[in-house]
């Protein structure tokens, strides 16, 4: 069994958050909240919003044990990004773009063998 959480319309460029994601994939539950706290990057506190619910995801709609859940992936993809005019010289414009991206973060139970 899987739940998953999805966070859309994030304001951190995917590449950034893909090096923090790559931290806590396979890990479980307690010992990714701890990375997760412990880092000091902006998309530590994004995923880590999306990581607990996903876990709350699959503690209330799956039945999921906390104790034997573990995180098995984490899709950081790009969004359309966001485009703002800075005013230069001559009366023309640069545009700026604000790099976006979505989060997904699926977590499983462990298959007792």
């Amino acid at each position: 069994m899987e739940a998953y959480a999805i966070e859309k319309h994030l304001r951190v460029a995917s590449s950034k958050a893909r090096l923090v994601a790559d931290l806590v994939k396979g890990k479980s539950i307690t010992e990714a909240r701890a990375i997760l706290k412990a880092l000091p990057h902006k998309s530590a506190r994004l995923i880590e919003k999306a990581f607990n619910s996903a876990v709350a995801n699959g503690v209330n709609n799956f039945k999921m044990s906390e104790d034997s859940m573990y995180v098995s992936a984490v899709f950081v993809d790009k969004e359309t990004p966001l485009k703002r005019v800075l005013p230069r010289g001559f009366g023309r414009a640069d545009i700026i773009w604000r790099h976006m991206s979505q989060i997904k973060v699926v977590v499983k139970e462990k298959e007792e063998a």
